[in-house]
């Protein structure tokens, strides 16, 4: 993750932190899960472009998406809030996704923990959804939606597009909350 992404991101937290006087003493987040499916040897070999390709997104989802979405987890975690990876880049028979759930910190302790997902889609690359959830103590009504921000050919995925869609996830969530 480049110097001025961690420092946009080091910027929301604080500015949030100030917003909000959340307490910086607030308990560190869960931690980073790395789920893991299967092994490459449980696995038949690829025959067809599809299980290639649904392979090969996975493989830019572990290498780029992962190692952005680990950093930027480490920071919130550093500055107090909840953050998990949930990663399904190597999951056997379905398409590959990793998700950073993130649960900001609350001076109620009443926020609900949104999620950033980068899923495969075996059309159009690799996908972004975000489901933001604001906290109830500020008397919204708290739906379940996602919407997608975004999508990307497999090829084309970089650490900048990455870190922009995840610093624009964390901003909407710290903003609602």
């Amino acid at each position: 993750m480049s110097e001025k992404s961690l420092e946009k991101l080091r910027a929301l937290l604080k500015s949030y932190t100030e917003r909000t006087g959340a307490a910086t003493g607030a308990g560190a987040g869960a931690g980073a899960g790395a789920g893991s499916g299967a092994g490459a040897g449980d696995v038949k070999p690829a025959h067809d472009e599809n299980e290639r390709r649904r392979r090969a997104c996975g493989e830019r989802l572990q290498k780029v998406v992962r190692a952005v979405l680990d950093r930027v987890a480490d920071e919130l975690k550093n500055a107090g809030h909840e953050a998990a990876i949930d990663d399904q880049s190597a999951t056997a028979g379905a398409y590959p996704s990793v998700e950073l759930a993130f649960t900001p910190r609350s001076p109620g302790g009443a926020a609900l923990t949104s999620v950033l997902t980068f899923r495969c889609d075996p059309r159009r690359g690799i996908a972004v959804a975000r489901d933001i959830k604001p906290s109830p103590a500020k008397g919204r009504v708290v739906t379940t939606s996602s919407d997608r921000i975004g999508t990307m050919r497999v090829e084309a995925i970089s650490v900048e597009w990455v870190e922009t869609k995840t610093l624009s996830f964390v901003e909407a969530v710290l903003k609602v909350n």
